[in-house]
C-alpha cells in the first residue's frame, strides 16, 4: 500500500492488470483500482455514494460499511479500510464490501445520469457507462468472494 501510494500502481499493473477477475491477482487489482478512483476524486465519489444510498433499496450500504452521511474524508477512509481488510485476514468480507460499494456507486451514477440526460446528454452517457463498469466490477468482487470462501480463488 505504501509503495503504491509513493510510486503509483504501474508495477502492480504490469503484474495483475490482465489477470482474471476470478483470481487472487485479479481481485487485488480491482481493489487497488477502486481505491485509486476514490482517491482521485473523493468529492465526486462521495456524491455518487450518497446518491446511490438514497436510491438503492438493498443492504449494500450496511455491507460497504461507510458512515451516513459519507463525505470525501469518510469515502477515502473506506477505501483504505477495504484495502487493509484484504491483508488482515477478512479477504472475503473485504471483497463483499468492495462489491457493495461498487453497486452503490453504480446506482448513484445511474441516478445522476437520469437527472443529467435532458441538459447534458454527453455527461449522462459517461455516467451510464461508468455505472455499467461499476456493476460488472461489483459482480466480479462477489464472485471472487464466493470462490475464496470455497477455497477456489487461484
Amino acid at each position: 500500500v505504501a509503495y503504491t501510494d509513493s510510486h503509483g500502481i504501474d508495477a502492480l499493473a504490469e503484474l495483475w492488470a490482465r489477470s482474471s477477475p476470478r483470481s487472487l491477482p485479479g481481485a487485488l487489482w480491482r481493489i487497488y483500482l477502486v481505491r485509486v478512483v476514490i482517491r482521485q476524486d473523493p468529492d465526486g465519489t462521495a456524491l455518487l455514494f450518497q446518491r446511490g444510498t438514497e436510491v438503492l433499496a438493498t443492504i449494500d450500504a450496511a455491507v460497504a460499511g461507510a458512515p451516513q452521511p459519507a463525505g470525501p474524508d469518510e469515502i477515502t477512509e473506506l477505501a483504505d479500510q477495504l484495502l487493509r481488510g484484504l491483508f488482515r485476514g477478512d479477504f472475503a468480507v473485504a471483497l463483499d464490501r468492495a462489491g457493495a460499494f461498487c453497486r452503490i456507486l453504480s446506482a448513484g451514477c445511474t441516478s445522476i445520469a437520469d437527472d443529467s440526460d435532458p441538459i447534458n446528454p454527453e455527461r449522462s452517457t459517461e455516467l451510464t457507462t461508468r455505472a455499467s463498469r461499476l456493476s460488472l466490477t461489483a459482480d466480479e468482487f462477489s464472485a471472487a468472494a464466493r470462490l475464496f470462501r470455497a477455497g477456489n480463488l487461484d
